[in-house]
């Protein structure tokens, strides 16, 4: 606590490996960096556009394929062999949803967490950063597949990356900054705020010394003075 308060603030980050640190790293609020939260919140989304574009041609199909082989079947009404069919449905989505949600999950979460992690080490975002991660997660994904496969999946990875890296770096060349950018702004000026506080509090403190040093002193010379 007192060295909290009294002691200089922590140098920036000068390394690659401690600005990766920082991105697994709680803040004073308790909270992960804006691009941890991005990783998150991409790893959702993608999921549920993964889901719905497994789904929902699956419920479709199924429930096509349903009417079309029930023809002979007997329903209590026309209600209980909708009902059936849209049951059937969506078994299909489920299944085939969760299928591709998943994956493409899995793949926009491995894809994030390079890309992230190589703008934080080599402190810059640049589009080689997202042809890179694309084709490290190609590779990973289709590794399985031997050779041939993995150097398809590098080969796909990067055309989905260096298209991905084009569109993220457009959008924030209209914010004016990345995210990394963005991030060494706000750390060097949490610094600099921290650093002038702390010479502040050093100054009061020579300060109010010297003066308690001052009045111990006049006493004693008091005393010389009176012998």
């Amino acid at each position: 606590g007192a060295r909290g308060a009294f002691g200089r603030p922590a140098p920036l980050p000068q390394t690659g490996w401690e600005r990766l640190r920082e991105l697994w790293r709680l803040d004073e609020q308790q909270q992960f960096p804006e691009e941890t939260v991005n990783i998150a919140k991409s790893a959702f989304t993608a999921g549920v556009v993964g889901w719905l574009y497994g789904g929902l041609p699956a419920f479709v199909s199924a429930r096509k394929a349903f009417i079309e082989s029930s023809h002979g079947e007997i329903f209590q009404n026309r209600a209980d062999a909708v009902q059936s069919a849209h049951r059937a449905g969506l078994r299909s989505f489920i299944r085939y949803g969760w299928r591709w949600s998943w994956r493409v999950a899995a793949f926009a979460t491995v894809f994030n967490v390079v890309s992230t992690g190589l703008s934080a080490y080599r402190d810059k975002t640049t589009i080689s950063n997202f042809a890179a991660a694309g084709a490290f997660t190609g590779a990973l994904f289709r590794v399985h597949l031997g050779l041939q496969g993995l150097a398809g999946g590098v080969v796909f990875g990067t055309a989905f990356g260096v298209p991905a890296g084009g569109l993220l770096m457009a959008m924030y060349g209209l914010a004016g900054e990345t995210l990394q950018e963005k991030r060494s702004r706000e750390r060097r000026e949490l610094y600099e705020q921290r650093l002038a506080e702390w010479q502040s509090r050093l100054s009061r403190t020579e300060i109010l010394g010297q003066t308690e040093s001052n009045a111990q002193g006049r006493p004693e010379m008091e005393r010389a003075t009176e012998l």
